[in-house]
């Protein structure tokens, strides 16, 4: 991946001075490493009439694959050879992105100690890029870059081949940008636009994505006729933080038509009299009571087994008392949603160490399960059918054997307090039953009684006197003499019970 950013001087204000603005000198090479590449920044001519800059991204593609494999956008199902074989190493993307704002995030920021005047003026400048992907072709590049004050927009398409001109364009063009701008303002439209035109970002978008988007679109994005297409595209369509980004925008817009601070336009709630607190969510409660009582155990090691898409995990790597966090769930697509969550391709080695994403059915006993302080089953037995619930008993309880083990599941008899849960309906609709407390009170001291362990129960949200909690929740704990044999019933008997549920 390559751009240039060339700019003219005159002897009193050389064209050098890009070099200050730059905060790069022109007389070096130097070479910055990024996520999945290493930039160079050099200078292909430097004098006073003339400078240009060169960043030169250098991707590793093999690396680019197995960084991502099964986290974010690379876990996609694609074919294998099309995971090695692509454009992102050469064509100007989310990558040159990162690395713009990487290496050069001083200018992004307009900042220049040598320089501030400088570096507040507009200057004479020339962006090349020789390829840059465009969904959309060469007319959107005009369209959005057209209106941000460049005189030249220049968007050449590029022939799939030279040689066979029927093949027609690919969806590649040459671009060149020329007009007096500052050159904080420039970096910041290539810094937002060049993803918006791959429309393809190589990192999961999280909702800081949203912060990033703002400050780099400042004082251009909120009047931009694409606004709506820069913040779909950039937010990778998660319509959730596009739908944010566009109020914000818009309260910007209005701002600066009425010439005033937005603080003075989203002045609807005075924050000093909003004392109304709102509720926890009940998914929330849940995860704090799982997370208090695996701390009153004592557990390092903990399993999220049916972990889905990796609520419970990101909550237990915040707590350091956990120093090895284990995520097993049936579902592939539930587990790379989970990898994209948890930022596994972003994520520190020494963090990473801490957490693992394995792929596994809890009706089968998994030698990868056992020797661990604790185990979750949070919202998960409900899932099963019935017949197949001693498979998960004996491969939880008898063959993994944690020293404890939580289980969570609705109370059925609270669901008369939704209003909008009609009558005679479970929660979820992939739930096979949902129990009463008695029913679930007994399934768990049946249980413990067979596989030798002790339980407790404890109510997660509001306690209704009439109907109980909204969830329920057993505490299981490994007795002394437990062995995991099973205490009351004999041999004849349990294949007597497997021949009747066959």
């Amino acid at each position: 991946m390559f751009l240039t950013i060339s700019t003219t001087g005159t002897p009193e204000r050389p064209a050098t001075d890009l070099g200050f603005l730059l905060h790069k000198h022109p007389e070096r090479a130097q070479s910055f490493s990024t996520s999945h590449g290493t930039a160079h920044v050099l200078y292909p001519e430097a004098s006073a009439e003339r400078c240009t800059a060169a960043l030169l991204l250098e991707v590793d593609p093999v690396a680019l694959v197995r960084r991502g494999k099964g986290k974010g956008r690379g876990g996609a199902p694609d074919s294998a050879l099309a995971q090695y074989v692509n454009d992102r190493p050469y064509a100007a993307s989310s990558l040159l992105a990162v690395a713009l704002a990487k290496v050069f995030k001083t200018a992004l920021h307009g900042d220049c100690k040598a320089m501030p005047e400088r570096a507040a003026a507009p200057l004479p400048l020339r962006i090349e890029v020789p390829a840059l992907p465009a969904r959309g072709g060469a007319g959107l590049v005009r369209a959005l870059f057209g209106p941000l004050g460049w005189s030249v927009v220049e968007a050449e398409p590029v022939a799939l081949d030279d040689e066979f001109p029927e093949w027609g364009d690919s969806r590649y063009v040459r671009l060149v940008l020329e007009g007096e701008l500052r050159l904080a303002d420039a970096l910041n439209h290539l810094y937002v636009l060049l993803p918006v035109l791959d429309d393809a970002k190589h990192y999961w978008v999280a909702p800081d994505e949203v912060d990033k988007l703002l400050r780099a679109g400042d004082g251009w994005l909120a009047g931009h006729p694409e606004r709506q297409l820069i913040t779909a595209r950039y937010l990778s369509r998660r319509w959730g933080l596009a739908r944010e980004a566009t109020e914000r925008l818009e309260l910007v817009r209005l701002a600066e038509a009425e010439g005033l601070d937005v603080e003075d336009v989203d002045n609807a709630v005075d924050e000093t009299t909003d004392t109304e607190e709102r509720p926890v969510p009940l998914a929330q409660q849940r995860r704090d009571a799982i997370l208090a009582a695996l701390a009153e155990a004592g557990a390092a090691r903990v399993l999220d087994l049916g972990c889905g898409q990796g609520q419970l995990v990101q909550a237990l790597l915040k707590d350091p008392r956990f120093t090895e966090v284990v995520g097993v769930d049936v579902s592939v697509r539930a587990l790379t949603v989970a990898a994209r969550r948890l930022r596994l391709d972003r994520m520190g080695e020494r963090q990473a160490a801490r957490v693992k994403l394995v792929q596994g059915s809890l009706a089968y006993t998994d030698k990868r399960l056992s020797g661990y302080d604790a185990a979750v089953l949070s919202e998960v037995i409900e899932h099963l059918d019935l017949p197949r619930l001693p498979a998960l008993e004996y491969a939880v309880f008898g063959s993994a054997r944690p020293r404890t083990v939580l289980v969570t599941t609705p109370n059925v008899e609270y669901n008369v307090r939704w209003e909008s849960l009609p009558a005679g309906h479970v929660r979820h609709r992939d739930h096979r039953f949902e129990w009463n407390r008695e029913e679930f009170r007994g399934w768990a001291a049946r249980v413990a009684g067979e596989y030798g362990y002790e339980v407790g129960f404890a109510a997660v949200g509001p306690d209704d006197p009439e109907v109980g909690p909204p969830t329920q929740m057993a505490v299981f704990t490994r007795t002394a003499t437990g062995n995991g044999e099973k205490t009351e019933k004999t041999e004849k008997e349990e294949k007597e019970e497997k021949e009747g549920r066959a």
